[in-house]
């Protein structure tokens, strides 16, 4: 690549890594081991099992860095998102019965700023966190039920004793104030 591989653009670095070459595997994995980490353990709240997550997103993108497509974002962005998919089908996995309440507050309590937290997760992870701890509390539930619990609309509404409508409501009105909260940061 003819530069050091710390300077090597993210989208080059990518690319030789479907080439095979080890040293380039390493300098990737090294350049984004704490970004994935970090959206892996805010979304499963468990270490090893985060760490687990972490090495299937760096295997995801080896066999499918070919068809990384730099418009639609950037590679840590890309990278990020598979950690992300990952990690919620990590904790479907482990999903064997019904949520119970406490176990509810603890995962809203894992996307909520804590010390420990802070310190493992990345900034996208951290930024992610933020914007759902600022949500009400109603919607932050709600949205974290179904986009890390993979609820129905209808089973949030069930969950939480509302109309499906109101679960609903509370589902898309978190989404979008998340949205907007991540977009104005980038645009600072």
């Amino acid at each position: 690549m003819g530069l050091p591989l710390e300077r090597v653009p993210d989208e080059a670095l990518l690319s030789g890594l479907a080439t095979g070459d080890p040293e380039i595997a390493v300098a990737f994995v090294r350049r984004f081991q704490r970004s994935v980490y970090g959206v892996a353990v805010a979304v499963v709240g468990d270490p090893r099992l985060a760490e687990d997550v972490a090495q299937q997103t760096f295997e995801r993108a080896w066999r499918h860095a070919q068809v990384y497509d730099g418009r639609r974002g950037s590679v840590r962005t890309w990278l990020t998102a598979i950690a992300h998919n990952l990690a919620i089908d990590a904790v479907r996995a482990r999903r064997a019965t019904p949520v119970a309440p406490e176990d509810l507050e603890a995962l809203v309590g894992i996307v909520s700023e804590t010390p420990e937290r802070r310190a493992l997760a990345d900034d996208a992870a951290e930024r992610v966190r933020r914007a759902v701890a600022a949500l009400p509390r109603e919607q932050a539930r709600a949205l974290v039920m179904a986009g890390i619990y993979g609820m129905t609309a209808r089973e949030v509404a069930a969950f939480e004793g509302v109309p499906l409508g109101t679960a609903k409501t509370r589902i898309r009105t978190g989404t979008i104030k998340v949205r907007a909260l991540l977009e104005s940061e980038e645009t600072r």
